[in-house]
Order: C-alpha cells, then structure tokens, then sequence
C-alpha cells in the first residue's frame, strides 16, 4: 500500500507560537500534544486521511539561519484571494523574502521563525488541494527522488523533466509532493522534514526495511530511543517513519 504523507515537521525555538502562525495561516487549529510539541489540523481531523497533510512544529534552542530545503507552497483561487492572503500573512508575523526568486507571479515570505513559503497565484492544477497547494523539496535530481518517494508512499507521477517532478496520492487528493532542481548542498540537518507514517494494520518494521531496499539509510539526529524510525533518503534529507496509531 505504501506509507502516509502524515505531516510537515517544522523546528522552532517557540513551537507554540509558530504553531498559532501556522494554523491561522492554513485556517486549522492548535493540538497540544506534549510539551515543545504543537500540532496543527483542520477541525475534524481523522486519521488516516490522505487528502490532509497536517503540520507539526517541535521546540528546539537553535535559531533559523538559513533556507532549509523544504518548504510549503500555499494555494489561492483568484487575484483578489491571493492579495487578500499576503496581507493577512504580513498581520499574522510573516516577512517578505528575497531567494532571488526575481520578478514572479507568487509571493516568497517568510513565516516568524524565518522559514521561507510561497503564495501561489491562482493555478488550476491546485484547484482542489486545500490551503497547501504543495510541499515541495530542494533536490539534485527530481527524477531520481521522485522514483525513491513514489515507490515509497505509492504515490503517481503526474510530471517530470530533468527539473522537477510532481506526485500526488493515488487517490487523487490532497497536496502534491514536488521536487526542484536546486543548486547547492543539503545543509547539515534540514530544519523541516517529512514524517511518513504505515497505514492501520501495516507492519512498521516491514516498511522500515522496504525503505531501505529503496535507497534510504539509517539517520542519527540525536532522538535516542524513540517509537519513530529516522531514516535519510538517497539525498540525505531526513525523515520520520512514525510509530503506527
């Protein structure tokens, strides 16, 4: 069947507040879940849904310095909505960012804990994402991390050339996962990651180690003994295989 997109894991000095940002920002809510850790879900919420990826946001002491290689593109439906958006964005903490991006139609900010997202001008392919019209990864080669995470999560191709490619869910909802080619090496630990999660009834173990035939590698980023595999996949980026629910 394959693994859940379940979350976006962001690393704040505030979880709390960046939490709070996040959840007005998409129009979801705040979950408290255990202290340093504020979860972000739209009302009624049921796991499993894969129409949802949700957003996690962990306390650590580290400031933000620089652009990690995960970022979310946000969707709008029309001129206004996104002009509408970017201003309430701008109350809410965030910050105008320049990448070089130059002259686009979308807007580059920066959410209060410096971490960098796009809003989108209206796009049809994003019609029907909800607020999160993509979570999309830094990479050196789109095809060949679109193979690793399609197999990974059984998740179609819908595009690809030498840089980008897109997949989204089988079933056809949801955000997309997209992959852009980008100069530059991965910095030492990304401050946002992918969680991926088994599905109800599939076998944590036997996921961890298809991962592995895939490309993945065993990842260390100081977690200890914890219910949750942390692996890294064939470009170093790490991510979590959470506990099953």
């Amino acid at each position: 069947m394959g693994l859940l997109l379940y979350e976006v894991n962001f690393k704040a000095r505030d979880d709390s507040a960046l939490g709070r940002f996040w959840a007005q920002a998409l129009g979801w809510g705040v979950c408290g879940e255990e202290p340093g850790v504020t979860g972000v879900k739209p009302a009624g919420f049921a796991w499993p849904d894969p129409a949802i990826v949700c957003v996690d946001v962990v306390g650590v002491p580290e400031p933000e310095t620089v652009k990690y290689r995960v970022h979310l593109d946000l969707a709008t439906t029309s001129a206004a909505h996104q002009k509408d958006l970017v201003a309430r964005l701008k109350e809410l903490g965030a910050t105008p960012a320049d990448i070089g991006q130059g002259d686009v139609p979308w807007t580059v900010l920066a959410d209060p804990e410096g971490n960098v997202f796009c809003v989108l001008e209206p796009r049809e392919v994003y019609r029907d994402t909800g607020p999160i019209a993509a979570v999309v990864v830094d990479c050196a080669d789109p095809r060949a991390m679109a193979r690793f995470w399609g197999e990974a999560m059984d998740w179609p191709l819908h595009k690809v050339t030498d840089d980008y490619a897109r997949l989204r869910s089988a079933k056809g909802v949801g955000p997309y996962l997209e992959f852009l080619r980008t100069p530059g090496a991965k910095t030492p630990r990304n401050r946002v990651h992918l969680d991926v999660a088994p599905y109800p009834g599939d076998d944590h173990a036997a996921e961890v180690a298809r991962l592995r035939t895939l490309g993945a590698t065993d990842a260390d980023v100081g977690q200890g003994e914890v219910p949750w595999k942390v692996l890294a996949d064939p470009e170093g980026n790490e991510f979590c295989v959470l506990a099953p629910r």
